[in-house]
């Protein structure tokens, strides 16, 4: 055994967990469920809810402090008379856990009668219905019929806890999660229970509210439908969702997401579990940073001197003018593209049309005390690996300016960046005998471009992201991209194969697999061996902070 655990039975699995570890995680290990409402990892331990009883024993020990044994040679087990709750029990040395027996069902199942004496029937307009734990244990530990014929407590409904959150006050449980994710991990102590028994409620203390970066999170972890984002309120059922794994582009920390849309449309983005990362919150202003997905301005065709024409003959024309501008030309990424977009778009500008200007915009802001990072950019970290960033980010933008104003840049190529708000205005862009643009959304910088080609964002393709702690995370497409758009990488393939035919990438697997052959710190990686929760990688060129411009 090793130093620092116990061992103990759950059902009669042997498990082995670290000393301090609970029964409730201790059965996790051995593959059993406990159910649980007012548990949560993260936050303290209330154990209110009692939803967690088990049944414990350990070894009967002899007067001489030895385990007594039975006929067969094996330890007596002394079990408690009463269950206990599992939350709020550490794993023991020999302990065993029984969590399946009669009575310990019938317990449950008292508990369960309790918690629906007063709760509303009803689930089918409910937002949490398909994702309510109270509908999942009910379907375990739930009678067909309630043997109460009073009338129902009657409580508050559609209450605005702020602006971002509805509270259902009659669906509430008093598990508590929310008043304990507020004080111990957003900050901020302001909710609370009044009254007494069945008429309890959930409460702002007197004139506060929630008002941290991190309040909907409370609607994540309220495991009944009692917390309601008003953001996504009545929006779509559940179980018409189709969820995709991706990462939130709102800032260096990457915090790892769920993608959540329906017919090409995206209503949500909710945290993912990744305890290296942000273990399982996400801040509420990378949540609500989805809606330019569906703005309706989206660019959904290429333009030619801002007229639709059709992908060939944009790409031609960009071709051309970047081809007849070779040696004269400057480039501006994006630290919100994808790293494979970036290798791409480096290999581009550097190598194939010989810029010397090449830098990326920086975006700043102020970090808090837990997931959001003063970098706004996702991927400065992939900017600087593929050598697109200059030292520090954005230091090449005043040169690239004076470049223009100076005639010496004849043509500039722009990668998902509105150019005209780092010193590059209206009247320098007018000078260029050229200015292509790759974007997604209408700017000051497309309406003067002489080529417009559209992009995907975030959800609507695939790549990788290095976080401000070097690690390489993965995302997946989550819905088509709008109209005639097309994912930025296959845009900068087909303009590097256009003027150098030995430069094909036809999928994003080969582009990832030249990158990581050209890149020391990516070598053997590939973008399935990255996984679901990132790779780490153990280098200063990836850790290596980037200084704002």
């Amino acid at each position: 055994m090793a130093e620092g655990t116990v061992k103990l039975t759950i059902d009669g699995r042997e498990v082995e967990v670290p000393r301090g570890t609970n029964v409730v995680e201790a059965a996790k290990k051995a593959g059993v469920e406990i159910p649980h409402y007012c548990y949560h990892p993260k936050l303290p331990i209330a154990g209110n809810c009692r939803m967690c009883l088990v049944s414990l024993g350990m070894p009967k020990m002899t007067p001489e402090r030895k385990p007594e044994l039975d006929a067969e040679g094996k330890p007596v087990i002394a079990f408690m008379p009463a269950p206990q709750i599992g939350c709020n029990t550490m794993a023991a040395e020999g302990m065993v856990v029984q969590t399946r027996t009669p009575a310990i069902i019938k317990a449950r199942q008292g508990v369960m009668e309790f918690l629906l004496i007063n709760h509303p029937l009803d689930c089918p307009i409910c937002d949490q219905a398909g994702e309510c734990r109270l509908q999942e244990f009910a379907v375990d530990y739930g009678k067909g019929a309630s043997r109460f014929i009073e009338e129902k407590v009657h409580k508050p409904k559609q209450v605005e806890l702020n602006a971002k959150i509805t509270l259902d006050n009659e669906r509430c449980i008093m598990c508590s999660r929310c008043e304990r994710f507020m004080r111990h991990v957003a900050g901020q102590d302001c909710l609370g229970f009044v009254q007494r028994g069945s008429h309890t409620e959930l409460t702002c203390y007197p004139g506060q509210e929630p008002k941290t970066n991190y309040d909907l999170n409370i609607v994540d972890i309220c495991p009944v439908g009692a917390l309601t984002s008003t953001d996504f309120r009545f929006r779509q059922r559940a179980w018409f969702l189709k969820e995709t794994k991706s990462i939130c582009p709102s800032c260096a920390t990457g915090c790892n997401t769920v993608v959540a849309a329906r017919e090409g449309e995206v209503l949500r983005q909710t945290p993912r579990d990744n305890e290296a990362v942000n273990q399982c919150w996400m801040c509420d202003y990378g949540r609500l940073n989805y809606k330019f997905i569906n703005d309706p301005q989206r660019l959904q065709a290429p333009l030619l001197r801002q007229q639709p024409v059709e992908w060939q003959a944009a790409l031609g024309q960009a071709v051309q003018a970047l081809r007849g501008a070779r040696g004269a030309v400057a480039a501006v990424g994006s630290a919100r593209a994808t790293t494979e977009e970036l290798f791409l778009f480096n290999r581009l500008t550097r190598q194939v049309l010989g810029a010397s200007l090449v830098d990326c915009v920086p975006r700043q802001g102020e970090a808090d005390h837990l997931l959001l990072n003063a970098d706004r950019n996702p991927n400065s970290r992939g900017a600087s690996l593929t050598g697109v960033a200059a030292e520090p980010l954005g230091s090449q933008l005043g040169a690239i300016a004076q470049g223009i104003g100076e005639g010496r840049i004849k043509a500039l190529l722009v990668l998902g960046e509105d150019v005209t708000k780092c010193g590059i205005g209206p009247e320098l862009l007018a000078k260029l005998e050229a200015l292509v643009v790759i974007d997604i959304l209408p700017n000051a910088t497309v309406k003067l471009a002489q080529v417009v080609l559209p992009g995907a964002s975030f959800a609507e393709k695939r790549g990788s992201f290095i976080n401000a702690k070097g690690r390489l995370q993965r995302f997946n497409a989550a819905i088509q991209p709008a109209g005639e758009a097309r994912p930025d990488w296959q845009i900068l393939a087909a303009l590097l194969r256009s003027l150098d035919p030995a430069e094909d990438f036809s999928t994003l697997e080969g582009v990832f697999a030249q990158l990581a052959q050209e890149q020391p710190v990516l070598a053997g990686l590939s973008l399935s061996r990255i996984g679901d929760q990132g790779i780490q990688l153990d280098t200063e060129a990836a850790a290596a902070p980037v200084a704002a411009g």
